[in-house]
């Protein structure tokens, strides 16, 4: 008799531990979900150039672009869009980090394609002979893999430091070509290849400087397969629209870019 309260006690304790691993392993027994507060940084790629309409600001947001899409299907407690047309690394340093802080929990970024000299290489390359579109798809390559990676890290760890508690999330840009025959007025096989390359190259790149800077890397080259300029279901516009050439359209950002940020995110 003399060990009843000990072994009421043992018996008191087992039961309170049981119960608490019970109330852990009941399927369906979920914690709530913490607050999401996103900001998509980036260039056009980003702010959704090509999907229109734009908002007032020559930075021609649309609220077609994956990431107002994502923040609407996820219901994130806040979102900020700073990405902006035309953005190089020097402009998301410069110009959109002031709208990170401690509390941001998620970051998206394209970045990167303008540095590199996208525009400049789709007009030689669309309107200039093949050995002008060569050396310019070749000049891109070698800043690609020289000069951008020092440009991408630098980017990466200003987020870091700026949105300590986020999730970094860079996503990569697509093929913008099909590769078979279509037209006479389009640009030639051989040319949509080396533009192709060019896009695996700057893939590379980033899905390399993404993680070293312990970010994670969508790749939107799967999910637009098929449907680069010159597929039967482009999802890529062609030169029809001058500042939106070369650029996803709407259903780019819904079904091209969006699933591969849904592949990441989970």
């Amino acid at each position: 008799m003399p060990h009843r309260p000990l072994a009421r006690a043992l018996t008191a304790l087992v039961a309170l531990l049981t119960a608490a691993v019970g109330a852990l392993a009941v399927p369906g027994v979920a914690q709530a979900a913490a607050p999401i507060h996103y900001v998509a940084l980036g260039d056009s790629y980003s702010s959704g150039v090509g999907a229109g309409p734009y908002d007032l600001s020559t930075c021609l947001r649309s609220q077609k672009s994956y990431a107002p899409l994502w923040a609407a299907a996820n219901n994130v407690a806040s979102f900020r869009f700073p990405a902006c047309g035309g953005a190089v690394t020097a402009d998301v340093l410069d110009n959109q980090l002031g709208s990170l802080s401690a509390t941001t929990t998620m970051v998206t970024i394209t970045i990167g394609g303008n540095d590199a000299g996208f525009a400049d290489v789709m007009t030689d390359c669309r309107f200039g002979s093949t050995s002008t579109c060569t050396n310019a798809v070749n000049a891109a390559k070698a800043f690609a893999t020289g000069t951008l990676p020092a440009r991408l890290d630098r980017t990466y760890a200003a987020i870091r430091e700026r949105a300590p508690n986020a999730r970094l999330i860079v996503l990569g840009y697509p093929r913008l070509f099909e590769t078979r025959y279509c037209g006479l007025l389009a640009m030639s096989t051989y040319k949509r290849t080396i533009l192709n390359e060019a896009a695996d190259v700057l893939a590379t790149v980033t899905a390399d400087r993404a993680a070293a800077a312990g970010a994670t890397f969508a790749d939107t080259r799967p999910t637009f397969a098929g449907h680069g300029v010159c597929g039967a279901q482009p999802w890529i516009r062609d030169v029809t629209g001058i500042i939106e050439a070369y650029h996803p359209n709407a259903d780019g950002y819904r079904h091209g870019y969006l699933p591969a940020l849904n592949a990441v995110t989970g």
